[in-house]
């Protein structure tokens, strides 16, 4: 059996991981400005992360959401208290696109309504409605595609709230930053509004922060910079540093029903010793401050270079937008300046460290990235 051949693949075999560097199977040392599609928020192999699940796997690895967790109850106690939702419940999955479908799932069980509101260039998923929810034809398959969603314009709204105001939309699911879109960030007065229509017309208001939450931005979500509170949250990626989990962080406005949701790994006792781990971090080495300094710190220097189109972002979800493609420039950061990034589209650099990334590795970056340009 070969492997189902849907990667395009860098010619490059990472085995091992420090802080924010990786290392090949040749031994060359890389500068990780990418964190592996921003999942690795607290640095690779960080030594408690590796401890605590070290210690738990020992112990037990694994059982079933039939009996009491302590380790379940415990981070979303210590989640709730650290992001500012002490209030709402927390609901545990395995991947982002799972937190998006549970989201929606809720919201039409409440609602009753079967419609869903997404705005152009977003991505939320590749399974069933999360996957309808994200504006790219090419990973819709014929059986997705059931006439949910209504595609919007981001940041239009006088178009948001024509739609909404008829009165049958389900459910509004947006990013707090588009990440796949290439970094865009809805405006504060885009939020307000929408937060505003959505408990006018009953609609659900459902912030994807699975990219863009977690720290990322220098606060734990992105959509806390305009002070909105939506009906739920959709976490993943940085949830485990690497670990697969997720969560739904739920309003009190929805009532639990017995076997209303449910997952077989989700949850389980391994995961939550990795997420436990990472608030642990979080907290010891104040990462969502150093988010804040380290990523100014990028912005400022980034926005210098004249031959950088447009730069964006908050804290370290970072975009440069290039005139050209930047295919190129990415090959020649990997290869000959030994640093990772990621891509939006053709035309725009994406920037996802790990959160403990440094002044000094953050300069670095710099100095390497005006060697390519």
């Amino acid at each position: 059996m070969k492997l189902f051949d849907v990667y395009p693949l860098f010619d490059v075999n990472i085995v091992k991981g420090k802080g924010c560097h990786v290392w090949d199977d040749q031994g060359n040392e890389y500068l990780d400005l990418y964190g592996g599609h921003a999942v690795i928020s607290i640095g690779h192999a960080h030594p408690h992360y590796v401890e605590s699940i070290s210690k738990q796997v020992a112990t037990l690895g694994f059982y079933s959401n039939s009996v009491i967790n302590t380790l379940q109850q415990q981070l979303a106690e210590r989640l709730g208290k650290i992001c500012g939702y002490e209030d709402y419940s927390l609901f545990l999955i395995n991947s982002g696109a799972e937190a998006n479908e549970n989201a929606l799932k809720l919201a039409s069980f409440h609602t009753g309504r079967t419609r869903v509101v997404s705005f152009n260039k977003a991505f939320h998923g590749r399974t069933s409605l999360a996957v309808e929810a994200t504006d790219n034809p090419k990973i819709i398959a014929p059986i997705n595609a059931n006439g949910h969603i209504t595609y919007l314009p981001l940041n239009d709204i006088e178009a948001m709230q024509a739609e909404l105001a008829k009165g049958d939309v389900c459910a509004v699911i947006i990013e707090g930053i588009q990440g796949v879109g290439g970094i865009r960030i809805p405006s504060t007065e885009f939020l307000l509004a929408l937060r505003e229509a959505c408990t006018k017309y009953g609609t659900i208001l459902i912030l994807d922060e699975i990219q863009s939450g977690y720290g990322r931005t220098g606060k734990f979500f992105a959509h806390q910079h305009s002070g909105i509170r939506p009906d739920m949250i959709t976490v993943a990626k940085g949830i485990g540093n690497g670990f697969p989990m997720a969560g739904v962080l739920i309003s009190p406005m929805f009532t639990p029903i017995y076997g209303q949701l449910g997952t077989t790994f989700g949850g389980n006792h391994l995961a939550c010793s990795a997420a436990l781990a990472v608030l642990d971090v979080f907290e010891q080495e104040h990462l969502i401050e150093n988010a804040a300094q380290v990523g100014a710190y990028l912005l400022e220097e980034l926005k210098q270079i004249k031959s950088i189109k447009e730069v964006r972002g908050l804290g370290l979800m970072i975009g440069l937008e290039f005139e050209e493609p930047i295919k190129e420039l990415r090959l020649r950061l990997l290869h000959e300046q030994h640093v990772f990034t990621g891509a939006s589209g053709t035309n725009v650099l994406r920037l996802l460290p790990p959160l403990c990334l440094s002044m000094e590795e953050a300069a670095a970056f710099i100095k390497r990235l005006k060697a390519c340009l």
